[in-house]
């Protein structure tokens, strides 16, 4: 009983980081400097916070260990896959809905799976996939119920499915990173790095490298806080807790939450189909934590 803790604060960092994630697409939406220096200022301006972090944990931060080739090249994995996630993502809300682009990005349970089963010997229950078929059904009534043809949402969740990708390699490496760095100082150098590898995709992409007025400062800050700082940080602390493959399921609470935020804030259309799909979602996530492995 006393081993179930963690991983029950594990998985209540998981929803409840999953739930201020979903907000990330309001604060792009209404953004008015380009989608990959909005994920740069995300990034950039959450160090000072996570920072804070590290020196509230006071761990020492083994520097020995992170310039280690492996171990530096782990942190630039991490920062470079969710960079390209974040930068790709960003995109995707231009061109679809808020719940389409989080919804698409959010099948990233099925490459974490996947990956894990087939290239990292993570060993994984036939019940899981059965559990993870059942999410995904939902995920895509959600989808299907407000797809239309126009073609333009049709690419934007192309984009998000792409940035699946690059997230399920984010989950991955920062698996593997909080396995040997407390939650705080993963999350703080993998951050870092992610900074470093937007900056030049944001020089490419926008004519303007600062938010025009006080406005978009105090908005582009309040992303870094809620959505890198703490949804990230609980995230973090709760993949450290909790299996990869069940980590990313549990995520697919951000999909939900997104589409309720796009309905009450930006006047979204939110179907009966759509409500269907995400209760399924919620219940194969209770499905899961309660047969985890």
């Amino acid at each position: 009983m006393e081993n179930s803790k963690p991983i029950l604060k594990g998985l209540l960092a998981l929803a409840l980081g999953a739930a201020l994630l979903g907000l990330s697409a309001i604060f792009v939406r209404y953004s008015e400097v380009s989608p990959s220096l909005t994920a740069f200022y995300r990034a950039f301006l959450a160090l000072p916070f996570l920072y804070i972090w590290i020196l509230i944990e006071r761990k020492s931060i083994g520097i020995n260990l992170i310039i280690q080739p492996k171990v530096l090249g782990l942190f630039a994995l991490s920062g470079l896959f969710f960079a390209l996630d974040m930068s790709i993502w960003n995109w995707s809300i231009s061109f679809t809905s808020v719940a389409h682009a989080t919804l698409m990005a959010n099948t990233a349970p099925i490459f974490v799976s996947l990956a894990g089963l087939m290239f990292l010997g993570h060993k994984i229950k036939s019940s899981f996939f059965m559990i993870l078929c059942l999410a995904m059904f939902g995920v895509f009534l959600v989808i299907l119920s407000g797809s239309g043809q126009d073609d333009s949402r049709l690419f934007g969740d192309a984009l998000g499915i792409l940035a699946a990708l690059f997230y399920a390699g984010y989950i991955l490496s920062m698996k593997s990173l909080t396995n040997k760095f407390s939650p705080a100082q993963a999350l703080f150098f993998a951050t870092v790095f992610t900074a470093i590898f937007l900056l030049p995709i944001s020089f490419y992409e926008a004519d303007k490298l600062l938010p025009p007025n006080t406005d978009q400062w105090t908005l582009l800050i309040g992303y870094a806080l809620i959505s890198q700082t703490l949804a990230q940080g609980l995230i973090t602390y709760g993949i450290s807790k909790v299996t990869a493959h069940l980590s990313s399921l549990i995520l697919l609470i951000q999909p939900v939450a997104a589409a309720i935020y796009g309905w009450l804030l930006l006047s979204e259309a939110l179907s009966s189909m759509q409500i269907i799909g995400g209760f399924i979602v919620l219940v194969s996530i209770y499905l899961a934590s309660s047969n985890r492995d």
